[in-house]
C-alpha cells in the first residue's frame, strides 16, 4: 500500500460534513447539548464497528468511549479530546452553530477548542477501516466532558481503567508538537483596608488603590525554582477579575467613601520544576511587600476550588520519546517540513487533560491538534487544510504505533 494513495483516500467532503455536524450541536460545558453530542459520537463509532459506550461522569454528563480492536500483539494508541465548549461571545459575524465552511476555513463555536481534533481522530479511524486496514494494536477514542472544569471527564475514564500505551491529546496547537505545558490553578486574593470619607482619605487604607497597584506586579511576577529557561518560559500569572467596594459585600452605592475591601481572581501557570506551593510562596512575598508599603492593609490568598476539582499539573514529555518521534515523522511526511516541538507559545500556557493521562495513568503522550490561531475568539475557525492534515498525521501515527501494514513511500 502506497502512503500517498492512503492519504489521498480521505474524503474531504465527508470529513468536513462530520465536523460540521458536531459544530451544529451546542455542547456548552455542563449542558444537555454536551450529553447530546456524546451520544452522537457513540452512535458514530458504533457505525464504524467500534466497541463504544456512554460512560457516566457526574449528573447528566457523559463521556463517549470507543475502541477499535486490533488483531493482537501491537501497542495501543489513545486519542483524547473534550466535547464541551465555551459559550458564544459578542462579535460573531457568522452563525456560530451553523457548521459553516468554505474553501479555507471551518467556522463555529468550539471548532478550534477542540471539535476539529475530535473529528480528525474519528475520520482517521474511518478512513483506515474503509480502506480495509487492520492494526495489531488497539486504537482508543476518548471523547470526554469537563476539561473546562479541571478534566473531570478524563479523570473518570482513567478511574474506570481506560488506558493505552501511548496517547495523543488533540488540544489546538496548529499541529505543532507540544511537549511541555504549564500546570494551572485558580486563585483569589482579598485585600482589607480602612475606610474613610473621601474628605479624609489621607487617613484611609485604600483597598482599591492597593489592588490597582498589585495587578502589574502579578502580571510581571517571575516564579522561583525553574530548572531551565524552557521551564521559566511557561510561567505566567494573570489577574482576570477585580472588584472593590465597602466591606466584603462590596457595596457600590457609596462611592464617596474609600473602598476598604477588594477581591482579585486569576490564574497561575507553572513548570514541572515548580509546584503549587512554591508559586503560592512567590505570591506571598509580593503580598508581604504590599502590606509593608501600605500599613494597615491585610492581604490573604487562597486557591479556588481546592480539593473540589482535579488539579491540572504541568505536562512534559522528552523530545526523544517514541510518541514524539512518531508524530514528528508523520508531520514531516504530510507537510514536508520539520514539526515545531517544545514549549510552543501560546499553547504552553494551557492546562490540558494530557496532564491527567501522564500523572494519573502513567501514559506517554504528546499534545498535537488542529486549530489554535483563531481559538476562543469571535468567528472561531480552523483552516481546512490543517484539519485535513490532522487526519493524515493521526492516520500515520495509528499505523506506526498500533502496527499496521507497511507503507511504500
Amino acid at each position: 500500500m502506497r502512503r500517498a494513495d492512503l492519504l489521498a483516500s480521505i474524503s474531504r467532503r465527508d470529513s468536513l460534513e462530520f465536523l460540521a455536524r458536531m459544530i451544529r450541536i451546542r455542547s456548552y460545558s455542563d449542558t444537555p447539548g454536551e450529553a447530546e453530542l456524546a451520544h452522537v459520537m457513540v452512535d458514530a463509532m458504533k457505525g464504524l464497528g467500534l466497541e463504544a459506550s456512554a460512560q457516566p461522569v457526574e449528573g447528566h454528563r457523559i463521556n463517549a468511549i470507543g475502541r477499535w480492536r486490533g488483531t493482537g500483539g501491537g501497542k495501543s494508541l489513545m486519542f483524547n479530546g473534550h466535547l464541551d465548549t465555551n459559550p458564544v461571545t459578542e462579535g460573531w459575524t457568522v452563525d456560530p452553530l451553523g457548521g459553516l465552511y468554505d474553501d479555507r476555513f471551518v467556522y463555529g463555536i468550539g471548532v478550534s477548542n477542540m471539535k476539529a481534533s475530535d473529528a480528525a481522530a474519528f475520520c482517521a479511524v474511518k478512513t483506515l477501516i474503509e480502506r480495509g486496514v487492520r492494526l495489531r494494536g488497539d486504537v482508543v477514542l476518548t471523547y470526554v466532558v469537563g476539561e473546562l472544569q479541571g478534566g473531570v471527564g478524563t479523570v473518570k475514564a482513567i478511574e474506570a481503567g481506560i488506558r493505552a500505551d501511548y496517547f495523543i491529546n488533540g488540544e489546538p496547537t496548529d499541529l505543532a508538537g507540544l511537549t511541555l505545558h504549564s500546570g494551572a490553578f485558580g486563585w483569589v486574593i482579598e485585600l482589607t483596608g480602612v475606610t474613610r470619607h473621601m474628605s479624609k482619605r489621607e487617613e484611609a487604607v485604600d483597598a482599591l488603590a492597593a489592588a490597582a497597584a498589585l495587578v502589574p506586579r502579578i502580571d510581571g511576577l517571575a516564579f522561583s525554582g525553574a530548572a531551565s529557561a524552557e521551564h521559566a518560559a511557561v510561567d505566567r500569572a494573570h489577574v482576570g477579575v477585580i472588584r472593590a467596594g465597602l466591606s466584603r459585600e462590596l457595596h457600590e452605592w457609596r462611592p464617596p467613601q474609600v473602598a476598604d475591601f477588594a477581591r482579585l481572581l486569576g490564574t497561575a501557570r507553572y513548570a514541572p520544576s515548580q509546584s503549587e506551593a512554591s508559586v503560592l510562596g512567590d505570591f506571598r512575598r509580593v503580598l508581604d511587600d504590599l502590606e509593608r508599603e501600605r500599613p494597615g492593609l491585610a492581604a490573604s490568598m487562597a486557591v479556588i476550588d481546592a480539593g473540589r476539582r482535579p488539579t491540572m499539573l504541568p505536562f512534559e514529555v522528552p523530545r526523544t520519546a517514541r510518541i514524539v518521534d512518531v508524530v514528528s515523522r508523520a508531520y514531516r511526511a504530510v507537510r514536508r517540513a520539520a514539526q515545531p516541538l517544545g514549549a510552543i507559545g501560546p499553547y504552553c500556557f494551557y492546562g490540558s487533560d494530557a496532564s491527567h493521562l501522564q500523572h494519573r495513568a502513567n501514559m506517554e503522550g504528546i499534545v498535537c491538534g488542529a486549530g489554535g490561531r483563531y481559538n476562543t475568539m469571535p468567528d472561531e475557525r480552523v483552516d481546512v487544510d490543517d484539519y485535513l492534515d490532522a487526519i493524515k498525521i493521526y492516520m500515520l501515527a495509528m499505523l506506526e504505533i498500533a502496527e499496521g501494514p507497511a507503507l511504500e513511500a
